[in-house]
């Protein structure tokens, strides 16, 4: 059984550091083997969760985002934390759905979390003290062999 590994790291909510945790997401997944696909999907994804908080958990105001990326083998799941204002989604408790609706009738913002969910294999959004979003993604068995 592998040992779950865990790297934090803390930047500023501004857009010039969303590199820096799109380039730590990508020396992680190279090590883990994922294919250039999977990473490539992974950083755009990342990248969604990240300024999502840089627009509008601060309110223009100075902030933090926290990332956390654990991998236990099999999986990466990366954690994109601030401490700001929760966007609406949340409030109302449901999952989103873009089932049948035209582009206008879509919120602003709202494409980000469709966009993380396709990517990825499993996103969760938290609301505790700020917003959570929690990105997962499984390496394909075949990816092992690299």
């Amino acid at each position: 059984m592998t040992k779950d590994r865990n790297v934090a790291l803390t930047v500023p909510a501004l857009p010039e550091y969303v590199d820096l945790v799109r380039l730590t997401l990508y020396g992680i997944a190279s090590k883990m083997k994922f294919s250039f696909e999977d990473i490539e999907d992974m950083k755009v994804a990342v990248s969604e969760a990240c300024n999502n908080a840089v627009l509008h958990a601060y309110g223009g105001d100075d902030g933090k985002i926290e990332v956390q990326f654990v991998t236990n083998g099999e999986e990466l799941s990366i954690t994109v934390r601030d401490f700001g204002i929760s966007f609406t989604i949340a409030e109302k408790n449901e999952s989103p759905s873009m089932h049948g609706k035209s582009i206008e009738e879509i919120q602003s913002g709202g494409l980000g979390l469709y966009l993380m969910q396709a990517l990825m294999d499993r996103v969760e959004v938290r609301h505790e003290g700020g917003t959570s979003v929690v990105l997962t993604k499984k390496r394909m068995k075949s990816e092992e062999t690299a």
